[in-house]
């Protein structure tokens, strides 16, 4: 309905675009027109032109677009002739003023113009991206200024994350090791003063403590970069994420051989900051971490069967999208009230 309404619109304008080169209304039209049908395909086709045309790429555009037009137009038409005779012929064996072996030979005729015009909806769709990409389509200087205008945000983006990674890490020392660290002092403090025959119950405290001291100090360090990534690779280290995550987790890798050492490390942080707010917030008893390759891109997708209502606009996942954009991925996040929470990161790779 949406591509059938779209050329619709595009038929009727056709008749001004063609009124247009025929007549030669002043200059002004030309653009005036463009606008309109640059309007119309991002909003039935989903076609992005650019504003940077000239009037003589119009006036081509125009004229092109109304032979376009008309042909979408006849399409239409053919389309609606034959629905229309299909409706008279059911209706006619309804009434009985129609034998069964004639709707038998009428149907044929009918698939075969439905079959055309459908095709011919397509072709005509093709048609008209094809033109506006051409001759509407953004300037080498204005691909390279929305470049730009990436780079330099995906850069802001880059510095944001690491500080607030930094800050996130000098609060998990603080508030994590530092304090076990000062209990492990008093704790050796307590022992030194008490005679050597009741040492042992203090002693297996302290041991007790710097074990949990280690652990938090591992954790903090992977945070910051396992580097187990380096040479076990990607699936490995997603299995280990897995194991350590409290919840179960199912883990699907399909990729065979190595990433790039940027492209992994992103995947993991990604995955990993997924499945640990899964795991705090989500109330979920199942994630599912499913890492594919898709043509040119790498896939990673998180999805956890919890209650849902993720706060993307949290520092957790910005600083996820930051970091995949920075590589030219995209993130994105799906968490509607009730769940599930799915995750997906897309990377370009090759």
């Amino acid at each position: 309905m949406r591509l059938v309404v779209g050329l619709t619109i595009g038929a009727w304008l056709a008749l001004a675009e063609i009124l247009y080169v025929a007549v030669r209304w002043p200059r002004g039209w030309a653009r005036s027109l463009t606008e309109v049908e640059r309007r119309r395909l991002v909003r039935w086709h989903g076609v992005e032109s650019s504003s940077d045309y000239d009037d003589r790429a119009a006036v081509k555009y125009l004229a092109l677009r109304s032979l376009v037009g008309l042909l979408g137009g006849g399409t239409l038409l053919l389309l609606v002739y034959g629905v229309g005779v299909a409706g008279i012929a059911v209706r006619q064996l309804v009434v009985g003023e129609m034998e069964l072996l004639d709707l038998v030979a009428v149907v044929p005729l009918g698939l075969v113009l439905l079959f055309v015009g459908v095709q011919g909806l397509i072709g005509v769709t093709a048609l008209e991206r094809t033109l506006a990409l051409r001759y509407l389509g953004p300037s080498e200087q204005e691909l390279l200024r929305r470049r730009i205008t990436e780079l330099a945000t995906s850069r802001a983006g880059v510095v944001e994350a690491v500080d607030a990674e930094r800050r996130r890490i000098e609060r998990d020392l603080h508030d994590g090791v530092q304090q076990r660290l000062v209990a492990l002092a008093m704790l050796l403090g307590r022992t030194r003063r008490r005679p050597v025959a009741d040492r042992d119950d203090l002693l297996a405290q302290a041991h007790d403590e710097a074990q949990e001291i280690l652990n938090d100090l591992r954790d903090v360090a992977w945070r910051v970069y396992p580097t187990v990534l380096d040479n076990l690779g990607l699936e490995e280290v997603l299995a280990g994420v897995a194991e350590r995550a409290g919840i179960p987790v199912k883990l699907n890798f399909t990729i065979p051989d190595r990433l790039p050492a940027q492209l992994e490390t992103a995947a993991y942080f990604v995955a990993s900051e997924a499945v640990t707010n899964a795991a705090k917030h989500s109330r979920a008893d199942l994630v599912t971490i499913e890492v594919a390759g898709r043509e040119n891109m790498v896939v990673v997708r998180i999805t956890d069967n919890g209650i849902g209502g993720a706060d993307t606009s949290g520092s957790g996942l910005s600083g996820l999208a930051r970091r995949v954009a920075a590589l030219d991925g995209h993130l994105t996040v799906t968490s509607p009230e009730g769940g599930p929470t799915v995750v997906t990161a897309e990377f370009p790779c090759g």
